[in-house]
């Protein structure tokens, strides 16, 4: 598995949930099994616009070739990409969210290795 592999699979996860969050938060929401409260709308829609720039930075710097940057990104991303993994289990685990939760947990998952693999 290549950098250019991991970023481009994140770089196209995070752009489609970017779009979702900043132009369908209520969609998404209802996929967790969460209300559409005002602030949960607010929040989405400005995870969307973090979930957009990580797209962006992602595809761009897809062809990095190894440096100390580009280490940077795979252990910053991987581990937060982890933690939303392990906050997904936890949420499902305490009845917060639903069963929808097991895609996001599974792609995390997925990203996580991946951005830790190639580190």
């Amino acid at each position: 598995m290549t950098f250019a592999t991991v970023a481009t699979a994140a770089a196209g996860a995070a752009f489609l949930l970017s779009i979702g969050f900043l132009f369908a938060s209520r969609f998404m929401l209802a996929q967790w099994g969460l209300d559409a409260t005002t602030a949960g709308l607010v929040l989405g829609r400005r995870i969307g616009a973090i979930y957009l720039g990580m797209a962006l930075l992602l595809f761009l710097g897809r062809s990095a070739p190894p440096s100390d940057l580009r280490s940077a990104v795979c252990a910053g991303l991987g581990l937060a990409i982890a933690l939303l993994a392990v906050l997904g289990v936890i949420e499902f685990a305490n009845n917060r969210v639903r069963a929808g939760i097991a895609i996001a947990v599974v792609v995390e998952v997925a990203l996580a290795v991946g951005f830790f693999w190639v580190l």
